[in-house]
Order: C-alpha cells, then structure tokens, then sequence
C-alpha cells in the first residue's frame, strides 16, 4: 500500500496534532518532539495502527485556549510517522513524512484525549508550465547567495521536482513564518502555488548578496 492510499483509508478518523508553530507540506520531512500526554496517547495509537496523524493550524483567536479545543483551521497536510524513538517519560521523537493536503469535514466526538476528524484527502492535479523552470532558475540563483551547506540539500529536491511538489518542497525550505506557510499550504491551484512561492524566493533574493568567494581567487 502506498502512503497515499494509506492516508485515504485513515481519513474517516484522522488523528490531528495542532502545532502553531509548525506547517508540514508534502513530500517534506518535519521532526517532532512529542511530550504533552494526550499527543504522546495520540502517537502510541498511531503507531500501533496506521502512523497517520495530520499536522494541523488553529483558527486566530486559539491563545489561551490552547488546553482546550479551540477550532482548527480546515487544510492540514496528513503525513506518516516514518522513524519514531520513544524516551525518558513515555515522550517520544518523530519524523513525520507529509503525503498528502486533508480538508477537514468534520470534527469526530471526543472519544479520545487527542482530536480527530473526518478530512477529505486533496492530492495536487498533474501541472507543467513555465512557472516551474522560473521557480527553478530563482531557485538556482539563490544557491549563490546562501551558504553552500544549505544550497547542496535545497538543489537536488529543486532539480528533481515538478509541480505542486516543486512549490511545497521550495516553500518548506525557505518560508520559515507559519503564518505565511498556512497560506501556501492552503492554496490548491499548483499554478497559483508555484507563482506565489515565486513570489516569497524573488522577495528573499532582493535581500540577499551574492556571496563572496571564501578560498584564493587564482
């Protein structure tokens, strides 16, 4: 089974995990630090059935009312737990592997410590255009502005992608505010998502200075 049909099968009751300060996008790696004991009960089911969980953005509004549930923001990227340790006090560590957009339907009763929902799973449409080899070459020009350790993991994904995955794997490289990614994440147009990532790398570009070379010039 592949992960995308393994994230369908689990969407009739999808465990959610809201981190406001985290956005995943597919075909991205996050790593998590699970220690509050109704995600960590959350993980343990995950990891005893399907490892599925949605990470997941709450609506403005949520300070303060963090204990309880406070409404969620209803696009969450649905990924699986593709490495897990468990440590010191029953917490564990994670990395979570985006597979796939989820919009939210529903929410379930709270049968569980943690909130699950009924989603439906929004895979990208298949998408060529010339917005990917303007991403690519934006892209490409800021490898020369940044240090090369960061440019040698960005490049290949970069080279390799297509489409919405181009955007999302760009995006989670460069966009560090969660706001902003919520917004990228949230956008299902592939053509739209590319421009607008565009957009974010052409901003960052007119920031930066192209590096100096560090070693003899002859």
């Amino acid at each position: 089974m592949t992960a995308q049909e393994t994230v369908e099968r689990a969407a009739g009751a999808l465990k959610v995990f809201p981190l406001p300060s985290a956005v995943l996008f597919p075909h991205t790696v996050i790593p998590l630090h699970i220690f509050e004991p109704r995600y960590r009960a959350l993980v343990k089911d995950a990891l005893a059935t399907d490892r599925v969980l949605a990470l997941g953005q709450l609506e403005p509004g949520w300070e303060g009312n963090y204990e309880g549930r406070p409404p969620l923001q209803p696009l969450m990227c649905a990924g699986v737990i593709v490495w897990d340790e468990q440590v010191e006090d029953g917490r564990y560590n994670i990395l979570l592997q985006g597979v796939s957009r989820v919009r939210m339907t529903e929410e379930l009763s709270p049968d569980t410590p943690y909130r699950q929902v009924r989603a439906q799973v929004l895979p990208d449409l298949p998408y060529t255009g010339p917005e990917e080899e303007q991403l690519r070459q934006a892209v490409f020009e800021l490898a020369g502005r940044v240090p090369p350790s960061f440019a040698e993991s960005l490049l290949p994904a970069a080279a390799r992608a297509g489409g919405g995955m181009l955007a999302d794997v760009v995006a989670s490289a460069l966009v560090p505010e969660p706001g902003r990614r919520q917004e990228l994440l949230s956008q299902l147009d592939v053509r739209r998502r590319l421009e607008e990532v565009l957009g974010d790398v052409s901003d960052l570009l007119s920031q930066l200075q192209p590096m100096r070379p560090s070693g003899p010039l002859n």
